[in-house]
């Protein structure tokens, strides 16, 4: 850890990310996110948490999942 005589207010800044690196990460975020919905989902439906699983898909419908019959199930719109 630097101490505060070492650094520089006017020195190195965040650098700032284009349009497309954002868009990139962005797009690695909601991937990322709807990864851990899936098995946090799955994860309900193994404990036998039907219902609680289904609300949570509903809840949270960007997610893309319904559950049907025990199994989470890529929505189909």
């Amino acid at each position: 850890m630097k101490g505060i005589s070492d650094i520089n207010p006017l020195g190195e800044e965040r650098p700032n990310p284009s349009e497309e690196e954002r868009e990139k990460l962005r797009g690695e975020r909601w991937q990322r996110e709807r990864d851990e919905a899936y098995q946090m989902l799955v994860e309900l439906c193994n404990l036998g948490e039907y219902d609680m699983a289904q609300q949570l898909a509903n809840r949270h419908f960007n997610w893309g999942y319904e559950i049907v019959d025990g199994i989470v199930m890529e929505r189909i719109d």
